[in-house]
């Protein structure tokens, strides 16, 4: 049968008992991942979310397994901000990440600060950026990220993709832009599902008792139709969700044992 008509694969669950365990666990992960991209076409293509996912990679660091070098890195979505703003996930992942590890500047894929004036101009030349590192050597309708690390609201968003916001039905932009974000600041860019839908690999972390309510519904109930539940990649794309025993709480959904 061809991969095109067949199903999403069900989602991963690993859930541990503490965030130090997932951060281990998950940079164990990245680096099975990334050396698996290397091996196969000699470079790693990453997005990357804001809010507390950058902290939760600190495992990352000073680990040998890593080949920076080897990374390309995009973001999942940006905050139309100048890149030194605290509303910044490029900052964010900075402070918390990239300040501390030796990737190449020029592997780390930011928006133009030059374009926030305009948002249309500025997601097109996002999208630009991405078809000048895919295109040429990935030849698909859509980018193929090898790793797509995202966060979840506790409305259920992931991204910029907040629910009942029309962006949800985009079929054809690899990236789109928000004025109307219901979580400050208003205005945004954001991968579309249509990308998230074709990576290899989609990888949701989530910690803590607050996200309990959310994860049970994302998880337990796709149907309620959450942004984070419309991520389905298509075969042999797989989700894998990281999260903690608070986290996971209400998650009625098979845990699976963690290997890699």
């Amino acid at each position: 049968m061809s991969s095109i008509h067949q199903p999403p694969s069900p989602s991963v669950l690993y859930s541990f008992e503490s965030p130090n365990e997932l951060s281990e666990k998950l940079a164990a992960f990245i680096a099975k991942a990334q050396k698996e991209a290397i091996d196969k076409k000699g470079r790693f293509t990453v997005a990357l979310s804001g809010g507390s996912l950058p902290k939760q990679l600190n495992k990352l660091i000073d680990n040998p397994a890593v080949k920076w070098d080897k990374w390309q890195v995009f973001f999942a979505d940006e905050r139309c901000v100048p890149l030194d703003h605290e509303d910044s996930n490029y900052n964010l992942c900075r402070k918390e990440l990239f300040s501390k590890v030796p990737i190449p500047p020029k592997n780390i894929h930011h928006l133009d600060v030059a374009l926030l004036d305009d948002l249309e101009e500025l997601a097109d030349a996002y999208e630009k950026a991405l078809i000048n590192e895919f295109a040429q050597k990935d030849s698909a309708r859509f980018p193929v990220f090898d790793l797509i690390l995202l966060g979840i609201g506790p409305d259920g968003h992931t991204c910029s993709l907040f629910p009942e916001h029309p962006l949800l039905t985009e079929e054809d932009r690899w990236v789109a832009y928000i004025e109307d974000s219901p979580k400050p600041p208003p205005k945004r860019i954001t991968l579309t599902f249509p990308v998230l839908n074709h990576a290899l690999r989609v990888v949701f972390v989530a910690a803590g008792e607050g996200k309990a309510d959310v994860l049970s519904t994302i998880i337990d109930n796709p149907e309620a139709g959450l942004p984070a539940s419309r991520v389905r990649p298509s075969h042999p794309g797989q989700v894998y969700w990281y999260v903690d025993n608070a986290a996971s709480a209400k998650v009625k959904y098979q845990r699976s044992e963690f290997k890699l």
